[in-house]
């Protein structure tokens, strides 16, 4: 963003904590991007004016910056300066849909899809789903995207004839959405969390280099009556997406 943008913001350091005041102001830059204050694209002007602003050394702004360079939050760019990245995404481990959490985050997503047709299911896909293997199953692949930049690549099988999956339908909303509109009630999903490194495919339709870090995701959901309506098998940037979890302590 330009100077006058970021002077806007308010910086609230205390001096007095034992928290490094490259660490709070690095939090309070991080939070303004998830918000939204900071958009991507948005520069923040350079290290020895925003030090002076804020009555800083320009050492702790520039860790304050690389710790958010080293994020992927923030990137500096030859003759243009640090620039705003993305935010990244942070989804709840919960049974929704991508689309919704990030339309709920303000993240802006948008869908290509690059697969969507009948086929017979595989052994896996059929256990997954409660199928006859062979028996049809709807399969489609799909980019997800937000401020134009890929997050995610979903693959989703749905049993052949339990709703309509044309390609606009999936390029405007996400198939859970599109589940509740036929009236299928969402109960329950049976779902895996992991990691992997990017292959070269992935690395393309991901903007990543090959190896790069992704998380991966499986899941089964089922409909208020136990019926397996979705199976899906997903890859996550992990520079731009994280699952966040919340423990309770068992008495």
């Amino acid at each position: 963003m330009t100077t006058s943008a970021h002077a806007s913001l308010d910086f609230a350091l205390d001096r007095g904590s034992p928290v490094p005041l490259y660490h709070q102001l690095a939090q309070q830059l991080e939070a303004a991007i998830g918000r939204g204050a900071l958009t991507p694209g948005s520069l923040l002007g350079n290290e020895i004016e925003l030090a002076g602003r804020l009555g800083l050394s320009r050492p702790t702004v520039r860790q304050a910056i690389q710790s958010l360079v080293d994020k992927g939050l923030l990137v500096r760019r030859r003759g243009v300066g640090t620039q705003v990245v993305h935010s990244q995404v942070k989804r709840p481990l919960e049974l929704s849909s991508l689309y919704d959490d990030l339309e709920a985050a303000g993240q802006s997503p948008t869908t290509q899809v690059l697969r969507n047709e009948l086929q017979t299911a595989s052994a896996e896909v059929a256990a997954a789903l409660g199928l006859a293997e062979g028996d049809d199953v709807h399969h489609v692949e799909r980019l997800r995207l937000t401020h134009g930049q890929p997050v995610a690549f979903l693959s989703n099988y749905v049993p052949a004839g339990l709703l309509g999956l044309d390609t606009p339908r999936l390029e405007s909303s996400g198939l859970y959405r599109l589940m509740r509109a036929a009236g299928i009630t969402l109960h329950s999903a049976r779902q895996s969390v992991g990691a992997r490194s990017a292959t070269v495919q992935e690395a393309g339709r991901l903007d990543e280099v090959e190896g790069a870090a992704l998380l991966t995701m499986q899941r089964t959901a089922y409909d208020d009556t136990g019926r397996a309506v979705e199976y899906g098998t997903h890859v996550y940037r992990a520079s731009r997406y994280a699952f966040e979890f919340q423990l309770l302590v068992r008495s």
